[in-house]
C-alpha cells in the first residue's frame, strides 16, 4: 500500500487531532560518522522529544562511539551499543531490534545516521502508523512511489539501485517498491512474531531478508514517499561485496 501525498496529509492531522502516545525507539547504525551523528541526534531530539535513540557503533575508528559514549552521560534519551568491531550493518540491526524487544518499546524506527535521511521524516513514519485505519505492521520511507526522490548520486547509480531493487521485489514477491532502503517505522509486536535465527544475513542483504520473513507473517506494509540525498559528509559503507552478498541472500531466500 502506498501514501500519497493527499492521504498522508489527512492521516498526519487525525494524528496530531488524537495525539495518541506511543513508546518509541530511533535505531542509528554507525560507523564512522562523527560527521553526521551529532546533528542527526540533535535534529532527532527536536523532532521527536519523547522518543529514545539507540545508536549502536562498530568501534569506530574515527570516535564516533566514543562522542555516543560520552553525550549518553548527559542526555537520559540517548544510550549507546558498542561492539568490537565492524560486524556488518544487518547484525548491528539485529542486535538493535533485540535490544528494543527486550525493553517493551511499541515501535522501532530505523534510519541511516549520515543524513541521507530527512531525520524529520522519521516523525511522518510513525504517525502514518499510528493514524492509519488498518493496522501498519511497517511504514517504509520509499524512494520509489510517487512523491519519493533521490537526489546527489549518478546516473549509474540511481539505475543499480532501481534495477537491484526490482529485481528483489519480484524474486521475494514483496508487495512495496522500495525494498533495499533502511528508512523504516517497525511495530515490536510484530518483529516479536520472526523466527530470527532465520536471519542471519550480516551485511545490507539483511533489508530485504526482514521484509521477506515479515511479510511471510501476513505483515502489513505502507509506503511514504521520502527524499534520499546522497551523504555530505563521510564515505559510503556500501561495497561491490556487499551488493554480491546481498544478490545470494536474495537468490537463498528465494529458493531456500
Amino acid at each position: 500500500m502506498t501514501i500519497h501525498q493527499s492521504s498522508l496529509e489527512a492521516a498526519l492531522d487525525q494524528q496530531q487531532e488524537h495525539g495518541v502516545p506511543a513508546s518509541v525507539l530511533v535505531l542509528l547504525c554507525t560507523y564512522n560518522e562523527i560527521g553526521n551523528l551529532p546533528k542527526v541526534v540533535n535534529l532527532l531530539t527536536k523532532q521527536m522529544p519523547d522518543a529514545d535513540i539507540l545508536v549502536v557503533d562498530d568501534n569506530s575508528p574515527d570516535g564516533t562511539g566514543r562522542w555516543a559514549a560520552e553525550n549518553a552521560q548527559q542526555n537520559s534519551k540517548l544510550s549507546v551499543l558498542c561492539r568490537a568491531g565492524k560486524l556488518g550493518l544487518g547484525s548491528a540491526t539485529r542486535d538493535g531490534i533485540a535490544w528494543a524487544l527486550a525493553r517493551n518499546y511499541q515501535y522501532l524506527i530505523n534510519f541511516d545516521a549520515d543524513l541521507s535521511h530527512d531525520p524529520r521524516d522519521a516523525r511522518t513514519l510513525l504517525d502514518v502508523c499510528l493514524s492509519a485505519p488498518a493496522r501498519i505492521d511497517v511504514s517504509i520511507g520509499s524512494r520509489y512511489v510517487s512523491g519519493g526522490k533521490t537526489l546527489g548520486l549518478s546516473w549509474f547509480r540511481r539505475q543499480a539501485s532501481k534495477i537491484f531493487n526490482l529485481y528483489a521485489i519480484k524474486m521475494l514477491k514483496l508487495p512495496i517498491r522500495d525494498c533495499s532502503g533502511s528508512f523504516r517505522c517497525y511495530r515490536i509486536s510484530k518483529l516479536r512474531e520472526l523466527e530470527t535465527t532465520k536471519m542471519t544475513c550480516n551485511g545490507y542483504g539483511f533489508l530485504e531478508e526482514i521484509l521477506f520473513h515479515l511479510h511471510r507473517r501476513g505483515a502489513r506494509f505502507v509506503e511514504v514517499p521520502i527524499t534520499y540525498e546522497h551523504r555530505l559528509s563521510g564515505t559510503s559503507k556500501l561495497s561491490l561485496s556487499d551488493a554480491c552478498g546481498a544478490l545470494l541472500v536474495i537468490h537463498r531466500l528465494a529458493f531456500g
